[in-house]
């Protein structure tokens, strides 16, 4: 049989191919206590550009999040939301959440993640709950998140373990953001790198 009869659609060379799940929440989500944590949120006041971008690349560059690395200083100052940087007990950098209110009733959570070294160690589970917490502002009446393919595996069961559910699938491709420098070319070491 050939690709075409299973529905494969090639990636062209130097592209990456990712499914995305679109996923929303119509209602907060039941009381619960929030899971410990020895980390801390706290809200920047304004967006510096450049400690946004490398907080961006120390928390997505496994994931191959590129988007932000790539705007100019104007655009990605025009595109970011709320941003909330996760603080470690030591006072640095472990992660952030980045939530849009700009469409009334509806909060977007565009990005949201750990920093690599503190995967696996249940952070993530009070990270979710503090962001809802913070997306349920008064006024919101939908809550929406996409996660992707190439996202750490844990994040389609959290989203849908929290209550959000799947509305839509899409699939995406983009230049593979290694062989343009905006990553490194060792980053995502779990998705080959495959030369143009």
């Amino acid at each position: 049989m050939s690709a075409a009869t299973h529905g494969l659609i090639p990636v062209p060379r130097g592209q990456i191919g990712a499914v995305v799940t679109y996923l929303e929440m119509l209602a907060p989500p039941a009381p619960a206590p929030v899971p410990d944590s020895s980390l801390r949120l706290e809200r920047w006041a304004a967006v510096d550009p450049e400690r946004y971008r490398t907080l961006f690349a120390q928390v997505g560059a496994r994931w191959l999040w590129f988007s932000r690395l790539a705007m100019a200083d104007a655009a990605l100052l025009a595109t970011v939301g709320e941003v909330h940087e996760v603080i470690g007990p030591d006072g640095g950098d472990a992660g952030f959440v980045e939530l849009d209110f700009r469409v009334p009733e509806l909060c977007t959570i565009r990005f949201l993640g750990l920093a690599p070294v503190l995967a696996g160690k249940g952070h993530g589970r009070w990270l979710l709950a503090e962001t809802l917490r913070l997306a349920w502002a008064p006024g919101v009446a939908r809550v929406a998140v996409h996660t992707c393919s190439l996202d750490h595996p844990a994040a389609l069961p959290a989203y849908l373990r929290a209550g959000f559910t799947a509305i839509g699938r899409a699939f995406e491709s983009f230049p593979d953001p290694r062989l343009d420098g905006l990553l490194p070319r060792d980053a995502a070491p779990q998705l080959p790198l495959i030369e143009r």
